[in-house]
């Protein structure tokens, strides 16, 4: 049985990697006594998979992996197992049980959304200054930053990739592209405001929260977790 297991990455946690967090799963999964499926072979593994890894720095209330499980027993039973287990700042909220037909979460994520705010060691509140600068970008035919790869560095447009950005609570909200076909940082979408503010950009001087991760269309986008049901 194929399972989505939706997650936290909160607090001093969001100094640790992709890899150490799913060695932390397997870990839990274990200790919580999980029925989980593993690989065949000389050397075999659990069989889970992450959607869309966060980068290390930044923090979260929607991270997802997919699992498979030779038995299940009830999604609170399983999240209570879980979470019972798990270290502070890594929390799970949700399960639910998957079509058998269903593809893997690294397959569909297609959006991502962000809260953008201040990092308290910034001596300056640079988002709310930069929120006087999203109408005067966005109104712009084209958004143009440098986005570097392992080999290069190539100018790019991404303002096809911002859905939304709007002022929001003591900072900034935008949903982007986010998967294996589009993927936008938030981070440079942060340093092209700091370019339409003719501010220098530095990446610590800011807070990037993921609120959610999203499948479907740009128009019609649904958390990963609609895909399958609490059981």
């Amino acid at each position: 049985m194929k399972l989505r297991i939706k997650y936290e990455k909160t607090g001093v946690l969001r100094f640790i990697g992709h890899l150490d967090v799913m060695r932390l799963f397997q870990k839990a999964i274990r200790r919580a006594k999980l029925d989980v499926a593993y690989s065949k072979g000389f050397s075999p593994h659990q069989i889970i998979s992450f959607a869309a890894p966060m980068p290390l720095g930044m923090t979260s209330e929607g991270e997802y992996f997919d699992g498979e499980f030779n038995t299940v027993t009830s999604t609170e039973d399983m999240m209570d197992r879980l979470n019972r287990t798990l270290p502070d700042g890594i929390k799970v909220h949700d399960i639910v049980l998957l079509n058998d037909n269903a593809k893997p979460s690294m397959a569909i994520v297609s959006a991502s959304d962000y809260y953008i705010y201040k990092n308290e060691e910034c001596e300056t509140d640079i988002p709310e200054v930069l929120k006087n600068y999203i109408e005067p970008m966005m109104n712009k035919t084209s958004v143009e930053i440098i986005k570097k790869t392992k080999s290069k560095e190539v100018m790019s447009d991404i303002k096809p990739l911002i859905y939304e950005i709007k002022p929001y609570k003591e900072g900034i909200y935008m949903l982007l592209a986010s998967g294996s076909k589009d993927n936008l940082k938030p981070e440079l979408v942060i340093e092209a405001l700091c370019n339409e503010a003719d501010i220098e950009y530095n990446r610590y001087d800011y807070m990037i929260h993921r609120i959610e991760t999203y499948m479907g269309e740009s128009k019609a986008l649904k958390p990963l977790s609609c895909d399958g049901k609490q059981f």
